[in-house]
């Protein structure tokens, strides 16, 4: 009875012993398929690939006990397949093992190019010293590879600004297809514009993008000062040998008035008589890129004088305009011959507000000038009758 007790002992203890090890294997991340303690496994054994990719899988062994060489072979590959194992760059067919040291090799699957979309499943196998086998099964998913492919798209197409700022548009290129490209990127704009592409803050007019990645880009968009208000179309070309995509930006240049005073001839002067009303031609230009609407005309004089304008309202200058008005201007009665000041003052519903002084040179009547000349001859004229009629006494 004991012998038997002693042998149910025995036997418990030995299935014990065989049952610990895989559930040890299954514990870890990767899949472990040992055989009396040669352990073969990858930690990535189902992979996706593209038709013409060539695969790689990272195979791993260790053996428990002791020291030996391992002999690698692939059960089930698929014809036309071909396969490699690779150990310190070098292509081999086994590799020694040691116990508590793992051994690298890389094992290549390239499948040929004519191959089918599927899965193919086959199986890695290490034959070890004495018998011992180790395997991994491997699956492979092959895919359609995907044309080459690229995709514009921007975050907000139509920008607003002033004529001295800049256009930012945020956008975003991917490569939607399979292989890796070179890309050019070209801009083509009208006249009076600069555009720079920007990637992480640095100009660029080419850069790589792999497959199925994407890259943030900034487009930049600069118009010079003397652009016009208006709707501008800006487009953007990336282009590879392979593939090629186009995007349509608008810049809204919203324009800015500008107005100034002046005269005909440029200059700010004019010449006045005491009592009469002068009329003195004034300019209004418009030297911004939007219109100017609803300008009024106002002057401030000396006391007494007065000034009106003819028209003293404008309904709109135009951008680049001018619209010439009358000042007419009358210096007090009193006004004595010299130089006096005229400011003439234009204000705008559109915000711009202008003014100049013009130098108003007051000049005496010539009437008066030919009285005076009058009473000077009268009287010398009764001076000297005076002389030869007193004169002979």
């Amino acid at each position: 009875m004991r012998r038997i007790l002693s042998s149910i002992i025995v036997l418990i203890l030995i299935v014990t012993m065989f049952s610990v090890r895989p559930a040890l294997a299954q514990g870890g991340n990767p899949p472990v398929i040992s055989s009396q303690g040669l352990t073969l496994f990858t930690n990535y054994p189902a992979q996706e690939a593209a038709i013409g990719e060539t695969v790689t899988f990272g195979l791993t062994l260790r053996s428990s006990d002791v020291p030996q060489v391992a002999k690698l072979e692939v059960k089930d590959l698929p014809l036309d397949w071909t396969m490699s194992f690779k150990g310190g760059s070098r292509v081999v067919e086994s590799a020694y093992v040691e116990p508590e040291t793992d051994t690298k090799v890389d094992f290549k699957v390239e499948p040929p190019a004519n191959v089918e979309a599927g899965t193919y499943n086959f199986t890695v196998v290490a034959r070890g010293e004495n018998g011992q086998v180790a395997s991994m099964p491997i699956e492979l998913v092959i895919k359609e590879k995907l044309p080459p492919s690229l995709n514009f798209s921007i975050d907000l197409p139509t920008l607003k600004g002033a004529p001295d700022s800049t256009f930012r548009y945020n956008a975003t290129l991917k490569n939607s297809g399979d292989q890796d490209l070179n890309v050019n990127l070209v801009s083509d704009t009208p006249s009076g514009f600069q555009v720079n592409f920007k990637l992480n803050s640095q100009d660029v007019t080419d850069i790589p993008i792999a497959a199925n990645e994407s890259k943030h880009l900034s487009v930049e968009v600069k118009p010079y000062t003397d652009v016009q208000a208006g709707s501008y179309p800006i487009n953007i070309t990336a282009q590879s040998a392979e593939a090629k995509t186009e995007a349509a930006l608008t810049a809204e240049v919203i324009g800015q008035p500008e107005m100034k005073i002046n005269s005909p001839d440029g200059r700010l002067s004019a010449e006045a008589y005491v009592g009469d009303t002068t009329p003195v031609q004034v300019v209004v230009q418009n030297t911004g890129t939007a219109a100017i609407h609803n300008v009024e005309l106002s002057g401030t004089q000396p006391n007494s004088w007065k000034v009106d304008f003819q028209p003293n309202r404008i309904a709109e200058v135009g951008a680049g305009k001018q619209v010439e008005v009358t000042a007419n201007i009358k210096p007090a009665d009193q006004a004595i011959a010299g130089d006096y000041v005229v400011t003439v003052k234009a204000k705008s519903d559109d915000g711009p507000t202008k003014s100049e002084d013009f130098r108003i040179t007051v000049l005496t009547s010539t009437l008066w000038g030919i009285a005076g000349v009058s009473l000077i001859a009268v009287a010398v004229l009764v001076v000297g009758l005076a002389v030869m009629r007193f004169g002979r006494r």
